[in-house]
């Protein structure tokens, strides 16, 4: 396989995906400095970075329910999902991935010489995970099942028992189990306990507060991981991070004493916003979707005509964005975030409508 040298997605989405009307940013709306109590005594420039800064790294263990040692600290899940990509392939070895998926996680694992097969999440199916695609597609090589939960682009869902499963499977294997569960947590008081509980030994788990609580720029992600993969992960980010901005971690340490009160606005924004989507898709038969249960992304599929059409004509006339959808390998669907402000999406969906109307006629 062609060894990816960068992100095509990451491209587009740094270059093109800006527009007055941005239903491609995946994140709930940025938080605004102000709603975040922070005291001029809670930022310093440097401290203790190094192996983790010992009090984010116990706000961060108590959040994933595990010790501090199996906790490491990365900027953002990006990272965390390189890192842990990283400390369980090596070149020649065998990723079998979810499709479809987040682009980066099949270009990093390409990147670090890995051969990457893959297993089908069917949208007819809903885009769940059925255990039996994963046996079939597991081979002595596999070294590591790659899946996210909440699904992006789609946000299905893992079953506890599918995910359960997978991990009997790549244990049979002697793989591991990477779960990126970034967008878990806007199951809220719903969301299920990480895959990491299921099998410490077995899952490796990825997240960071930058979706679901709107605070991207404070770059605050982790890797889940037994003690000794932790501490294989912490080395290699020697070569990756070194040591993170200190202000960044003591900003995330307000932002973790203070989740209860960011999740409450976030589930507002997004119970509100998910049924304007709903209404929208229940508008529009030539998009058939799911109907939307959780997340803040959605993935529908074009019955007929050329998303990349749509998409550019949408950017074009209309200052709206979305983004294609053979960025994760579905080229008839497009992912639609729902995380932005109220009147955001109220007015792409406007243009994305006027838009489909267009490539109807």
């Amino acid at each position: 396989m062609t060894r990816a040298m960068g992100s095509e997605y990451m491209e587009w989405a740094k270059t093109r995906s800006q527009a007055r009307f941005n239903l491609a940013s995946s994140g709930v709306a940025e938080l605004p400095r102000s709603a975040l109590p922070v005291r001029m005594e809670d930022v310093e420039l440097t401290g203790p970075s190094f192996y983790g800064y010992p009090p984010l790294q116990e706000r961060l263990a108590r959040k994933a329910g595990v010790s501090a040692e199996c906790v490491v600290a990365a900027i953002g899940t990006s990272m965390a999902n390189h890192l842990a990509l990283a400390a369980f392939l090596d070149p020649g070895d065998e990723a079998l991935v979810e499709e479809p998926t987040y682009g980066p996680l099949v270009d990093a694992a390409s990147y670090l010489g890995a051969d990457v097969r893959r297993f089908p999440r069917r949208a007819e199916q809903a885009f769940a995970v059925d255990p039996d695609d994963v046996a079939r597609a597991l081979t002595p090589r596999t070294r590591l099942v790659v899946l996210s939960n909440l699904h992006n682009p789609s946000s299905a869902l893992v079953t506890e028992d599918a995910l359960r499963r997978v991990g009997e499977l790549a244990g049979g294997a002697g793989a591991r189990v990477l779960v990126d569960e970034v967008y878990l947590d806007s199951l809220f008081e719903r969301a299920p306990r990480s895959a990491i509980t299921l099998d410490p030994e077995r899952f490796v788990v990825t997240s960071s507060l930058t979706k679901v609580y709107g605070l991207g720029g404070l770059r605050c992600g982790w890797v889940v991981a037994d003690p000794a993969a932790a501490r294989r992960i912490w080395r290699l980010n020697d070569l990756f991070g070194a040591v993170p901005a200190h202000s960044a971690e003591r900003l995330s340490i307000v932002a973790l004493d203070h989740l209860p009160s960011l999740a409450a606005r976030a589930r507002n924004l997004l119970e509100a916003n998910r049924a304007t989507l709903q209404a929208f898709f229940d508008r529009r038969p030539e998009l058939d979707v799911p109907r939307l249960q959780a997340g803040m992304v959605a993935f529908p599929r074009l019955r007929r005509g050329d998303v990349d059409a749509l998409c550019a004509l949408l950017r074009e006339k209309h200052d709206t964005t979305v983004v294609p959808g053979r960025f994760f390998g579905r080229s008839n669907h497009f992912r639609v975030a729902y995380g932005c402000l109220p009147e955001t999406l109220a007015g792409g969906l406007e243009r994305l409508g006027a838009a489909l109307d267009e490539v109807g006629r």
